[in-house]
């Protein structure tokens, strides 16, 4: 059993797009890579705390040199499209669960994730924003993406149909908010916690004019 984190190198241009304006390439990278750096962290406290044995991964696009880390192995995204990419990663790693870089407040529900794993459910954890931020799947099965939206504002809804289509017990694990516009980034400077995402939201908001 794996948890993955799919991620891309957090480069100015590359990623957090949405965000500019009003932030800049370079602050949405910075973003970025305080989310990825907080969800490594999450996932690392949540597997330290349980007693089975769990493969780290990290799904990557991009030059992974910068975020390597003991524990983990790397392995390069494959495919055109978040469905291929997300279809081809269970592919090469099997059954476990998939989480976005920029929803480490929700790790700590992955532990029901995976016990619903160990039940033979699928298990998904639905986004605000109609997207969703993590998925697990206890047999694999190319189907479980095929045809389904990414990208859309029903793209969570559409999955778990999909998995629901095709016969697959699924538990729902809590809704969370990731962290696509700048509304996104305001509620992450105001959480009551000091993580790397938290931090830096609050110091790029000060920043701007």
């Amino acid at each position: 059993m794996h948890i993955t984190i799919i991620a891309k190198q957090p480069r100015p241009g590359f990623v957090k797009t949405r965000l500019c304006p009003p932030c800049t390439p370079e602050q949405a990278a910075r973003l970025a890579a305080a989310a990825l750096t907080d969800t490594l962290d999450q996932v690392d406290l949540l597997v330290d705390r349980l007693t089975e044995s769990l493969e780290r991964v990290l799904l990557f696009e991009g030059d992974a040199e910068q975020w390597l880390r003991d524990g983990y192995a790397v392995v390069a995204q494959r495919g055109d499209g978040l469905e291929q990419r997300l279809s081809n990663g269970f592919d090469d790693l099997g059954p476990g669960i998939m989480i976005g870089m920029e929803t480490p407040q929700g790790v700590a529900s992955l532990e029901d994730g995976l016990a619903a794993l160990r039940r033979g459910c699928d298990t998904i954890g639905l986004a605000t924003d109609g997207g969703y931020w993590a998925i697990g799947v206890h047999d694999v099965d190319h189907r479980i993406f095929s045809g389904v939206p990414m990208s859309a504002s029903h793209t969570g809804l559409a999955q778990l149909r999909q998995l629901h289509r095709l016969n697959r017990s699924v538990y729902l694990m809590p809704m969370t908010r990731d962290l696509d516009t700048f509304d996104d980034v305001l509620a992450a400077s105001q959480r009551d916690a000091q993580t790397p995402l938290v931090d830096t939201a609050r110091a790029v908001l000060a920043e701007l004019p």
